[in-house]
């Protein structure tokens, strides 16, 4: 998969059954159920697959604990199948991971459990394990280093983990691989019309500024936080769909949370849920639920919210945090379906809608990585009627991801599935490419040379952002390897000395931002 290729499709076919606005998960979910049906389909996306809130999310492929508790059941048990077949069609990014709910009070434990068996019972032949209840002994070896004063006991149970922009980058390929055309740094500058309907796109390529006119039966605006813009281009007037909420997360080193497994709090004094979650020998701490106005590509974390992760982290654990030991800061925001007259964003439902405006333009909005897939075939089958289209049914439930593999290495390579092989051959073709970018993690040279020749990567903060992970779980050690990563891109893409010395100080810049000062 190489963005000149990709480019080289809409230079040469310019129309298409349908076109796709925005690459992250919904989008990207959209191209592989539409190429997979075998409709001619192009996404478009402005900057890098998931460079907004779908590489930024709690890491976690669930059917939503608390939604249960507000009593959406379709949507739980829909999440709950969904995170069934994520495991399944993409074990090599997703896997997974035992929970403890610690309780210090008998009246939550039972409450909370009952809660947690019926959550297991809903995903029927997907659970992913037996729920159990854990004495006050079993739930300390389980959970090392909590906090076990009032501790009566706590409940054990299973949900999904997975590399979000990982998958992001497999859901391009495989829907390249199934025929559509994906193009990055490509956004759309404007909607064409004829009588008043959307009949297609100007898309610009964002790096030499060339437009293209293109054309579809059906244009889908899968553009998550930033899809009112795209309603703005259709009608100016229409009301705002979206009610977006922060949500931030701070990383950790391991030695602060003893074990494997990942902690939730259902409740916290401010009723939110609270977590503790494992991923790439770090801890992730978070999250919060915070109503913002404006919607930006880099969101900042509020110093409340800050506060809120680590007094939390610090109530329910025996070590204790300080600013000082957060490696990275990382901020996503929620596109939430706007409900009239409603507040709090914690409360707005996490279902997904997908409307028809009056121009023929599809929008789908609100919904969560781990319904992706079925947000897509909803998305889809909406196109496929719109645009007259030929019924195909949908063939995406057990299709295996781009990479899929079940062989585990136990290595950090695990996550490019079948592609680790090729990763190797670089190696062996050229032994300097087995050296680490940073002598603190394992990331080689090799894996660079690989996103930028085969995944799309374009620039720095592409690789260290979302091809690999650096920038969200070491800020400072992404700024260290900078360099080294730089020069492997410039020369890749024959660019210049100076090309080079702006991509590191662009990085550098929005690496800042992940750090607390």
């Amino acid at each position: 998969m190489d963005r000149i290729t990709q480019i080289q499709g809409i230079q040469q076919e310019t129309h298409f059954d349908i076109i796709i606005i925005g690459g992250g998960a919904t989008g990207l979910g959209c191209a592989v159920d539409a190429a997979t049906r075998g409709y001619k389909t192009l996404l478009l996306e402005k900057y890098d697959f998931a460079k907004g809130t779908s590489s930024r999310a709690t890491k976690l492929v669930h059917g939503g604990v608390r939604y249960l508790a507000q009593g959406n059941i379709r949507l739980v048990r829909e999440a709950l199948f969904e995170r069934g077949r994520m495991l399944r069609n993409a074990p090599h990014v997703c896997k997974k991971l035992p929970f403890v709910m610690p309780s210090y009070s008998w009246f939550d434990k039972f409450f909370f459990g009952l809660g947690l068996w019926v959550y297991e019972f809903l995903s029927s032949k997907l659970s992913l394990g037996e729920t159990k209840f854990l004495s006050k002994k079993k739930t300390q070896n389980y959970l090392q280093t909590i906090n076990s004063k009032g501790l009566v006991g706590g409940v054990l149970y299973y949900d999904g983990q997975f590399d979000d922009s990982r998958l992001a980058i497999n859901l391009a390929q495989t829907a390249v691989e199934n025929g559509a055309t994906v193009i990055n740094y490509c956004g759309v500058s404007s909607l064409l019309k004829e009588n008043n309907q959307v009949v297609g796109v100007i898309a610009t390529d964002e790096f030499s500024g060339e437009q293209y006119s293109l054309y579809a039966k059906s244009v889908i605006n899968a553009t998550g936080v930033f899809a009112d813009e795209v309603l703005q281009m259709d009608d100016a007037k229409v009301s705002k769909t979206i009610a977006p909420s922060q949500g931030i997360h701070l990383v950790v080193d391991k030695h602060f949370f003893e074990g494997e497994t990942a902690l939730m709090m259902p409740k916290t004094e401010d009723g939110r849920v609270f977590f503790v979650i494992p991923w790439y020998e770090k801890w992730i701490l978070g999250t919060t639920d915070t109503p913002v106005k404006n919607v930006e590509w880099e969101p900042k974390a509020l110093q409340e919210e800050i506060d809120f992760v680590i007094h939390h982290f610090n109530k329910y654990a025996t070590t204790t945090i300080a600013k000082t030991d957060v490696r990275s800061v990382f901020v996503g925001l929620r596109p939430l379906v706007k409900v009239a007259n409603e507040q709090s964003t914690s409360v707005m439902p996490r279902d997904h809608t997908v409307k028809v405006l009056p121009s023929g333009l599809i929008h789908i909005i609100g919904g969560k990585w781990t319904t992706y897939r079925n947000m897509a075939q909803h998305a889809i089958d909406i196109a496929i009627e719109k645009g007259n289209l030929e019924f195909v049914k949908c063939k995406t439930k057990r299709l295996p991801i781009h990479g899929a593999t079940s062989e585990i290495e136990h290595s950090h390579f695990d996550i490019y599935g079948r592609d680790a092989t090729k990763i190797k051959e670089l190696m062996q073709q050229d032994t300097t490419l087995a050296a680490l970018i940073h002598p603190d993690y394992p990331y080689t040279k090799a894996e660079v040379v690989w996103f930028i020749r085969n995944e799309m990567a374009e620039t720095l903060e592409d690789i260290l952002a979302r091809r690999i992970r650096l920038l969200f779980l070491d800020a400072q050690s992404s700024i260290e390897c900078a360099f080294v990563v730089a020069s492997i891109l410039t020369k890749e893409k024959n660019k210049t000395e100076a090309w080079q010395q702006e991509q590191i100080a662009n990085f550098k810049r929005l690496a800042q931002q992940y750090l607390i000062n």
